[in-house]
């Protein structure tokens, strides 16, 4: 597998700056040869709202933005990494699961179910996720806990990654842990 680039995206409550992401794109920055990011807010976030964005609108805008990224550095979607924090990452699995091409997901902190409602599940669209994926998540995470996650990816087609750092859903303090399992994954699909 040939990857170009990943696009990144924010948790509901973050924008495109934040630390983690530009950790993240630091240590792409870093390897060798380079790997191309861009970080991106959502609708909500440019327009200065609270609420983020419904699914739809979501997807729509991850469409549009993977496109713009994959033309401006001479490639197509299908040879991009899409993720991101929280809602950024399941934002972009659902929009590979509704058709993006991609070249596989990177999710940090995935939201498999709101803290304390283990029944209201995030996966319906696991079993449409045929590229390979990267879970990093804290090992005391309220959003699903690493049993949780495993047992629930199993669904998913592709191959799937699970890394588990000290930490809960927003692994304070885990940056540099964060930035090399992204890092060191990417290297094996290049």
């Amino acid at each position: 597998m040939n990857v170009s680039g990943l696009l990144l995206t924010p948790g509901a409550g973050a924008s495109r700056d934040h630390h983690t992401l530009v950790a993240v794109e630091d240590a792409l920055a870093a390897l060798d040869p380079p790997l191309p990011v861009r970080r991106a807010d959502f609708p909500y976030r440019i327009a200065g709202k609270r609420m983020p964005d419904r699914v739809p609108v979501a997807v729509a805008h991850l469409v549009q933005e993977a496109e713009a990224f994959a033309k401006e550095i001479g490639t197509t979607t299908d040879r991009l990494l899409l993720g991101g924090r929280s809602y950024g990452g399941r934002m972009c699995s659902m929009a590979v699961a509704e058709g993006l091409p991609a070249a596989g997901l990177v999710l940090l902190s995935y939201p498999l179910h709101p803290p304390g409602r283990p029944e209201r599940l995030r996966v319906d669209h696991f079993g449409d996720l045929d590229v390979p994926a990267l879970f990093v998540s804290g090992d005391k995470d309220p959003f699903g806990t690493p049993e949780e996650l495993a047992e629930r990816t199993a669904a998913i087609p592709g191959s799937v990654t699970h890394v588990t750092l000290l930490g809960a859903h927003d692994l304070r303090g885990k940056d540099p842990e964060v930035a090399r399992a992204v890092a060191d994954w990417t290297a094996t699909l290049r």
